[in-house]
């Protein structure tokens, strides 16, 4: 990537991040007994601090590329480095929110939250961060509560904390507002830029909805129909908090859903 590019990363994002580099990766699934294309050559790198977005047609291969980067599988072809070292497995400094919190509905959100501390062994020692994790997603007053206890905003925001509480370097969002109200999701949008600008890791985030990667992300990357290929990639640089009305984010969503095939 040229220095001019590099330059265009908004200084709100501190470089405290991962580098992702994925290079020509494949994926294919079997399917009764034959192979289902997925991803092909897809080829892009992330630099540390970056908030970029995956954009595409449902079905297209999105969140599988999401699950190869977390290391939940092996891609098919090509490969995927992160900080200059091959993903092979999950990693804590590689935390995957899905558009479903998830959560464990007998154990407290507390609970939840310090369930990969507990996994990894070193809860005993680290608890406190459980509590700066809540604090962090506005839920300090919710450590005793259970999920079904919780709105669907509250339920995610536990499901962020359980991610931060890891301070990851990579965090992958496979459409985490994707189930949310309209104003909920709008606080939110608010919120994921807030823990990005504070924390400094670097974020890939799949959306359906263009206005929200414009309204988060510093990169936009759209790709085809399955299988999927890079079609087309896209920057908006524009400082933070950014707003529907601006008319170069409307003019560039035009763009983006005409990539799409879709007429606004």
């Amino acid at each position: 990537m040229s220095n001019a590019a590099r330059a265009k990363i908004p200084a709100a994002a501190p470089a405290a991040g991962m580098a992702v580099d994925i290079r020509n990766v494949s994926h294919h699934f079997s399917l009764s007994g034959a192979q289902l294309p997925v991803l092909e050559a897809i080829d892009f790198s992330v630099l540390p601090g970056e908030f970029v977005a995956l954009l595409g047609p449902s079905g297209c291969g999105k969140s599988t590329l999401l699950r190869l980067i977390a290391g939940l599988e092996p891609p098919s072809g090509g490969g995927i480095v992160a900080d200059g070292q091959p993903v092979g497995r999950p990693d804590p400094s590689r935390n995957l929110v899905f558009q479903d919190p998830t959560l464990f509905p007998w154990a407290t959100v507390w609970s939840n939250v310090a369930t990969g501390l507990e996994a990894r062994g070193v809860l005993k020692q680290q608890r406190g961060r459980v509590d700066e994790a809540l604090a962090l997603v506005g839920l300090g007053g919710f450590a005793d509560a259970y999920p079904h206890q919780l709105s669907g905003g509250m339920a995610q925001r536990a499901s962020l904390a359980r991610a931060l509480v890891n301070d990851p370097s990579l965090l992958l969002l496979d459409e985490p507002l994707g189930k949310l109200d309209s104003l909920t999701r709008l606080t939110l949008q608010a919120e994921l830029v807030r823990l990005w600008q504070r924390s400094g890791f670097t974020a890939l985030l799949v959306t359906h909805d263009v206005e929200e990667a414009l309204l988060l992300s510093t990169r936009l990357i759209v790709l085809s129909e399955r299988p999927a290929r890079i079609k087309a990639e896209f920057r908006f640089d524009k400082p933070y908090p950014r707003h529907r009305t601006d008319p170069e984010l409307i003019e560039l969503r035009g763009r983006i859903l005409g990539t799409l095939g879709i007429v606004a």
